[in-house]
């Protein structure tokens, strides 16, 4: 695909002036939506960047008037775009969606007060002040820069309508959730005593909480506090662990000795920071039942991708970040039934997004039938 430059941008044209339409067609809202989510795809292999926009035209969508703006709004979008640009309905009849593929982005700015000036001149020349007061114009660049300032959504939600909005599978995530819910709150009625002992034998082996809180990246970049039992001695700095995880990211990382993996494992194994008790909590995975909380609330599920670090997520590739968009952190998995850290880290995020691709209620279940074996056999587990 020929690559946009600012300087290939239709000149601005009236209604009577632009070209006929063509064979080109207005995309419907469930075709234009797959069309971004295609894009997405496409710009994490080539690396090329796309700016969606999207045109709202406000006011009542059933009307007249409104239908009157629409027309006028869709030539105006035909003729200010380029044959392979993509147009369509992000949501029916009320807001038209312009995908403008293969940019070469030197400056963002440039671009974006390019094609800004462009369809608003245009439009300022085809619509009354009233009608043209009324459209709303916005630009989304992808990727798009995450800020964890927000405590809602840090990614730019408008680059993900496939994602917010399942379809067929909004029922099947209905009753996972409703799953999640059962399976949680019946956990922590039945390992109350379980949760004593540890709690109990932590406070008598070291100094400090018996929980630690810890911030974690959920589902659309959004921040929560995971829970586990404490395995560590208190007040310790991260920075080791922040060190290998980066390495680990860049494919960079060595493999250390680690129980039931010859080859060694893509983990710590000779952290000081780690009290005796926790060593056993962390290799039989104990230390993550207070996960449970964290599935009852709503942030995780009992299966998923595991929760990301702030950290992690920074050193992200960009098509590592749909192992924490495609689906909601778990407290087992793919990865954990399959190689836990056995595996690189780009492997761990394939076989998340295999998750996430092929996920069914079945496939929830059998990972969770196969996760106590995968306990017990303690395979990558440090």
């Amino acid at each position: 695909m020929k690559a946009l430059r600012v300087e290939e941008f239709p000149k601005q044209k009236t209604l009577v002036e632009s070209l006929p339409l063509g064979n080109r067609e207005i995309l419907s809202e469930p075709q234009f939506k797959r069309s971004v989510a295609v894009e997405r795809k496409r710009s994490e292999r080539s690396r090329e960047p796309f700016l969606l926009m999207l045109v709202d035209i406000g006011g009542d969508p059933g009307s007249r008037e409104s239908q009157k703006v629409l027309r006028r709004m869709v030539t105006v979008l035909h003729a200010s775009s380029r044959d392979t640009d993509v147009i369509g309905w992000y949501k029916d009849g009320a807001t038209l969606g312009a995908m403008f593929t293969g940019l070469v982005v030197t400056d963002k700015g440039l671009i974006l007060t390019t094609i800004l000036t462009r369809v608003s001149d245009m439009l300022r020349h085809e619509l009354t002040f009233e009608q043209f007061n009324r459209v709303s114009l916005s630009f989304h660049f992808f990727p798009d820069d995450w800020d964890h300032g927000s405590s809602e959504h840090p990614t730019n939600t408008a680059l993900y309508p496939d994602l917010l909005h399942p379809g067929k599978r909004k029922y099947g995530l209905l009753f996972k959730r409703a799953m999640d819910a059962a399976g949680s709150g019946l956990g922590l009625l039945l390992l109350s005593p379980l949760f004593l002992i540890i709690a109990a034998a932590i406070k008598l082996t070291s100094e400090g909480p018996v929980f630690f809180r810890q911030k974690r990246v959920g589902q659309f970049g959004q921040l929560f506090t995971m829970l586990k039992f404490r395995s560590m001695y208190a007040n310790n700095d991260h920075a080791v662990h922040k060190e290998y995880v980066l390495k680990l990211i860049a494919d960079q990382a060595e493999r250390n000795g680690g129980s039931g993996a010859g080859a060694g494992v893509y983990k710590l194994t000779n952290d000081r920071r780690i009290t005796p008790l926790g060593r056993f909590l962390r290799r039989t995975s104990l230390d993550e039942l207070p996960q449970i909380i964290n599935v009852l609330r709503g942030e995780m599920s009992l299966v998923g991708p595991r929760p990301a670090l702030p950290y992690e997520l920074a050193a992200y590739q960009t098509w590592h970040r749909r192992r924490i968009l495609e689906a909601k952190p778990g407290i087992t998995g793919l990865w954990q039934v399959k190689g836990r850290s056995l595996v690189k880290f780009d492997d761990m995020v394939r076989l998340d997004l295999n998750y996430a691709t092929s996920w069914s209620l079945w496939l929830d279940l059998l990972i969770l039938l196969r996760t106590p074996l995968a306990v017990i056999r303690g395979s990558g587990a440090y």
